[in-house]
């Protein structure tokens, strides 16, 4: 079957090496709106920014901080990649640095589909991604995604204030939720209304993550879509030789967690190693520099578990995934991906 998005359109994985003063990264082929920046040769913070909330306005998803403005951050998004200025957690001179890149739709415009009008919702029906930036009520409530089918994976952070990170995905079910700081799966209806999205709306209660009065918020929104996003659960057998997961393309992008178990989040990607199965992990929870263990094999359809590790194989556990392409199973051009 051939697949009519190119995921080199929406998601890319950018690497450089820093320089210590302002550095303009082009390459990414497309302007991001959402950039998630990590240093991978020394221990840092990971820097997340969008084009919703405005350049220099940094989040950390191993910190439950408030937004901060880091004039030496990320300074501005470009056509075909993005800006960095002379701060050590994303451009210190001669270390090295990932980032990871969608796009959605700019800056966007308020979205009134929920009872909650958001400030901005940045929508890319293509790909299914959208940014939404809202300002909680403290009543139970819904907000615009501006995607036109449900999201299976939300991940929400209160920017005005220290607050963990929210994360909610359809394996689990919207009964339940994350956080990226370890932790196994909660149960609370104060988080989700215990209400899974809808093609409009996602649904917040009363929990601080999501929905405290007078509070601001930015939600990061993701539907699948066949050949570019695929995002489930799999079952831990604590092998290295471990489950194959079928994803319907090659994997860019892996994020793994633990939800029986409070262990570390895992995420692996194409590009900071050329070959299987010495894959490097980051972990969204810690600023530790890149891990360089065996943890997957990246494949043409999918990815396989080479790790015994309780954070992505432990025994009987359950596993939650979002992962991203690098290429689609068979592209426009009737050519099938290639394993790594």
């Amino acid at each position: 079957m051939a697949y009519s998005i190119n995921a080199k359109d929406y998601f890319k994985v950018k690497l450089w090496t820093g320089t210590g003063s302002s550095n303009a990264l082009t390459g990414v082929g497309f302007q991001p709106d959402f950039t998630w920046i990590k240093t991978r040769s020394f221990s840092d913070n990971h820097e997340l920014y969008d084009a919703v909330r405005g350049v220099q306005k940094r989040i950390m998803s191993n910190d439950t901080a408030a937004e901060e403005t880091r004039s030496q951050g990320l300074t501005a998004f470009g056509a075909d990649g993005f800006t960095v200025g002379t701060s050590d957690g994303v451009n210190k001179n001669t270390e090295t640095f990932v980032s990871w890149n969608w796009k959605a739709n700019g800056a966007g415009s308020a979205n009134t589909d929920g009872t909650i009008n958001t400030t901005a919702t940045s929508a890319n029906t293509t790909s299914g991604f959208s940014i939404s930036k809202y300002t909680g009520t403290g009543s139970n409530a819904t907000v615009g995604h501006g995607l036109g089918k449900a999201p299976k994976w939300i991940i929400i952070k209160k920017t005005s204030g220290t607050e963990q990170w929210v994360i909610g995905e359809s394996a689990s079910g919207f009964t339940k939720n994350l956080h990226f700081l370890t932790n196994t799966s909660n149960t609370s209806s104060a988080v989700w209304n215990d209400t899974a999205p809808t093609s409009t709306v996602f649904s917040v209660g009363t929990n601080s993550g999501t929905n405290s009065s007078g509070e601001t918020y930015i939600a990061y929104c993701f539907a699948e879509v066949a050949g570019f996003s695929k995002m489930g659960q799999y079952i831990g057998n604590a092998s290295t030789d471990g489950g194959f997961i079928y994803c319907g393309f090659k994997p860019a992008y892996v994020l793994v967690k633990n939800v029986s178990a409070s262990n570390n989040w895992f995420l692996q990607d194409f590009e900071r190693i050329g070959y299987n199965a010495a894959n490097h992990l980051q972990k969204p929870n810690s600023s530790g520099a890149d891990d360089t263990g065996t943890h997957i094999d990246i494949l043409s359809n999918g990815f396989k578990v080479r790790s015994s590790s309780a954070n992505n194989n432990g025994s009987g556990n359950t596993m939650v995934y979002i992962a991203f392409a690098k290429a689609p199973l068979v592209g426009s051009n009737n050519i099938p991906a290639t394993a790594r």
